[in-house]
């Protein structure tokens, strides 16, 4: 059984960092593209970012670009995303996600992903 853990949200001033980390188990980490999504307060849930297996090649949300990192560490079956600069519009719970796609830009849809965490929440006041 495949399992999401997420961890490292909180509340945050604006301009401020946090680091979210997610643990992956009961699976074989190192074949599965990750990704992060959200989901503010009612609001669909939306995509954040995404990572290839080998981590070699990412892609972002346009709102997020420049300000958020994702990245990943087989070794320790682990996927991050570093929030940086943050705004209160970043207010959501943040989900982790894994797909067997190989096709990166599929992971726009939250349909392509096979694995969900239950989510960590981040709160960013202004």
């Amino acid at each position: 059984q495949v399992q999401l853990v997420e961890s490292g949200g909180g509340l945050v001033q604006a301009g401020g960092s946090l680091r979210l980390s997610c643990a992956a188990s009961g699976c074989t980490f190192s074949t599965y593209a990750m990704g992060w999504f959200r989901q503010a307060p009612g609001k669909e849930r939306e995509f954040v970012a995404a990572i290839t297996r080998g981590g070699g090649t990412t892609l972002y949300a346009e709102s997020v670009k420049g300000r958020f990192t994702i990245s990943r560490d087989n070794a320790k079956n682990t996927v991050y995303l570093q929030m940086n600069s943050l705004k209160p519009e970043d207010t959501a719970v943040y989900y982790c996600a894994a797909s067997l796609s190989l096709l990166l830009k599929s992971m726009m849809s939250m349909n392509a992903m096979e694995y969900w965490g239950k989510g960590t929440l981040v709160t960013v006041s202004s």
